[in-house]
């Protein structure tokens, strides 16, 4: 277990790894920031993409193979980048690599085939801690590495880093049969039945997809917020991502609550928790100490949730793990994206104080959301 979360942490930092290297990127090749806009846009489009369309396939064939197969790729993805000689290579390698990227979510649903249902709420919150820290250090490394030996030398690093992981994956990944006999185009299609027949799957999922907006909105606000209520530049936009990454401290306690007490309280107490984050940001223009304690609440409120969420729905149907977690993943990554779209379109026509009231909003919805569930179908993992 904790090879397969070190695995994750180092193969989810790589849609995250160009976020301090795009001005980077518009000086070596002569961009503008709208142009070099397309290798994010592109990287996380790739994970999406992967996630919808091919991490079903964990039903269908041993995910032992998935894994090494999409491993293998995002190793050569991260290659051609670091050797990219135009920028519409390195944004072609970029979404690549973001479909590669997946393999996480695929590693997620293995993990849950290889332990007992009783300890699956910490397993993955083991997992998914693993993730977290792999985001954060992406983030924070990349940048400074790059200012140390610049950024083809650093993405080359990275690549070495992928490479020596593929011999212990090759030897220590265990199997696991497939699910279903479906055709991929029955495959696909089950993913809008399930979603419309299983409450339980649907419920996880919008709420995530709630508490996404209030995650992705507050990232996509923050930088400009902290210019307009205290003058704060890029670089401490930055730095709120350190207590931002609270979470990764109690991912591993949530999943042992899950364990012990089912899914529902949970789940409410991280939306309670985003609540309350949202109402502290609203004395953001008193104090950035407002905004820094909001920070920890937020992201200690989304982990919560989404560690009892996806363990809770990993384990609803063993012959559909990957397809449960696809549908899943995609409400999570379209919050994000929702949240980043409205709240921007807030900010500018209403101000701060109406990012806050929506983010209030979004979350109570989603503890609304859970407190109305059936108790027996809440508590059931």
């Amino acid at each position: 277990m904790l090879f397969l979360a070190v695995t994750v942490l180092a193969t989810a930092g790589s849609i995250h790894f160009q976020t301090p290297l795009l001005a980077e990127f518009g000086r070596v090749f002569n961009a503008d920031a709208a142009t070099v806009g397309w290798v994010p846009t592109l990287s996380l489009s790739g994970f999406l993409t992967g996630t919808l369309f091919l991490v079903p396939l964990g039903d269908r064939y041993d995910k032992r193979w998935i894994i090494l197969v999409k491993f293998c790729c995002l190793m050569a993805s991260v290659f051609v980048i670091a050797v990219a000689p135009t920028l519409t290579v390195l944004a072609a390698a970029s979404f690549a690599a973001g479909v590669s990227a997946s393999v996480s979510q695929d590693i997620l649903a293995l993990v849950a085939e290889l332990v007992e249902p009783a300890e699956r709420g910490r397993a993955i919150g083991t997992a998914l801690s693993g993730l977290f820290i792999g985001i954060l250090l992406a983030r924070v490394g990349s940048g400074a590495m790059a200012s140390l030996i610049g950024w083809r030398w650093t993405y080359v690093l990275y690549g070495v880093l992928l490479t020596g992981f593929l011999p212990v994956l090759l030897t220590r990944l265990p199997s696991a049969g497939s699910g279903t006999g479906l055709a991929y185009g029955a495959l696909m299609r089950s993913l809008l039945a399930m979603w419309r027949e299983r409450a339980e799957l649907r419920r996880a999922s919008i709420i995530q997809f709630l508490l996404g907006i209030c995650y992705g909105g507050f990232w996509a606000t923050l930088a400009q917020m902290l210019e307009a209520l205290h003058g704060l530049g890029p670089a401490y936009a930055g730095l709120i991502g350190i207590p931002g990454a609270a979470g990764v401290l109690i991912a591993r306690s949530a999943g042992r609550w899950m364990d012990r007490s089912g899914v529902r309280p949970v789940v409410s107490a991280g939306a309670a928790l985003v609540i309350v984050a949202f109402l502290v940001f609203g004395m953001a223009g008193l104090t950035v100490v407002a905004v820094v304690a909001g920070a920890a609440l937020l992201d200690c409120g989304l982990r919560t949730a989404m560690v009892a969420n996806q363990a809770y729905v990993i384990g609803l149907d063993p012959a559909a793990r990957s397809r449960s977690n696809t549908v899943y993943a995609v409400h999570v990554w379209g919050g994000n994206a929702t949240g980043a779209l409205v709240m921007t379109l807030t900010l500018t026509l209403v101000g701060w104080l109406g990012v806050c009231a929506l983010g209030v909003v979004a979350a109570s919805a989603a503890l609304v959301v859970q407190r109305t569930a059936r108790p027996a179908a809440s508590v059931r993992a």
